[in-house]
């Protein structure tokens, strides 16, 4: 049975190393919420890849696919959602403050503040039980 990742893919330490070292901490750090969130989730099948170049986590039995980004001269990391999910427009609801959002698809959180754990913990529910937009 595959279990949840214990290490971290080459991939994205080849990718983390090529981004600026407070950006490649957050990233680390969404990560660990990420597989932590899926952990308490009971999700034991977490699939960690790059897509298009960044690093990505989605469940493999359903979900949506959650992803990070950072480009030079950006202010910091972003996390992608698929933009044909309501993800975006949902923590724009739940957490107006925890981001700043680009509909649909983008949440840049503030670089110069602590991680909105609360906020990424919920964005990570959402997806990785993604099936459909669900009426509010």
């Amino acid at each position: 049975m595959d279990t949840l990742p214990a290490h971290i893919p080459a991939d994205f330490i080849d990718t983390f190393v090529r981004w600026p070292e407070p950006v490649a901490k957050r990233a680390y750090a969404i990560r660990d919420v990420f597989l932590d969130t899926a952990r308490e989730m009971g999700i034991a099948q977490l699939d960690e890849s790059l897509k298009w170049a960044a690093p990505a986590w989605r469940p493999r039995k359903g979900g949506a696919t959650l992803r990070l980004s950072w480009q030079p001269g950006t202010e910091g990391i972003g996390i992608y959602v698929d933009c044909k999910t309501d993800l975006c427009a949902r923590m724009m609801s739940d957490f107006p403050n925890a981001f700043r959002f680009v509909p649909p698809r983008v949440m840049y959180p503030d670089a110069d503040a602590d991680l909105p754990i609360d906020a990424l913990q919920h964005l990570a529910r959402m997806a990785f039980r993604y099936s459909r937009v669900i009426p509010r």
